[in-house]
């Protein structure tokens, strides 16, 4: 018999769903570009300030800088978040049915020399069992 529900003690904490959620933060083109504007406007001193009022790395700025540089703005606009994947999912599907062809060759060879080796033993047994009639 299943047990009852409980109510919640007094003392434990309900944790609110819309906090536990992290997500990434998108930052626009135009962000982008007034935040470089900015770090390039400011004097010594100035720009620790500025990445920690806007809760920013300076890691950012230099990736924003160099595809702002190699790009343009366009570059700016598409940013997509953690790297590129090495391989299409057609090269990933090729690979995974490679390994699997591989595994299967090995198992095929495996029963062949299983029933090779029957063979041999039951062609020994047939001589010995010929040989001991005569």
């Amino acid at each position: 018999m299943p047990k009852p529900p409980t109510e919640l003690p007094d003392h434990q904490v309900t944790p609110n769903p819309k906090l536990e959620k992290r997500t990434r933060r998108q930052f626009s083109t135009e962000y982008k570009l007034r935040i470089l504007a900015e770090a390039d406007a400011c004097r010594h001193g100035e720009f620790g300030e500025l990445l920690r009022r806007e809760k920013l790395y300076s890691s950012q700025l230099t990736t924003w800088r160099k595809e702002l540089a190699q790009d343009g703005e366009e570059k700016l606009h598409k940013t997509a978040p953690g790297p590129k994947a090495s391989k299409t999912p057609e090269q990933k599907r090729i690979e995974a049915l490679e390994q699997e062809n591989s595994k299967l060759q090995q198992k095929l060879s495996a029963a062949e020399d299983c029933l090779s080796l029957q063979k041999k033993a039951l062609s020994m047994l047939d001589r010995m069992s010929n040989g001991s009639e005569r």
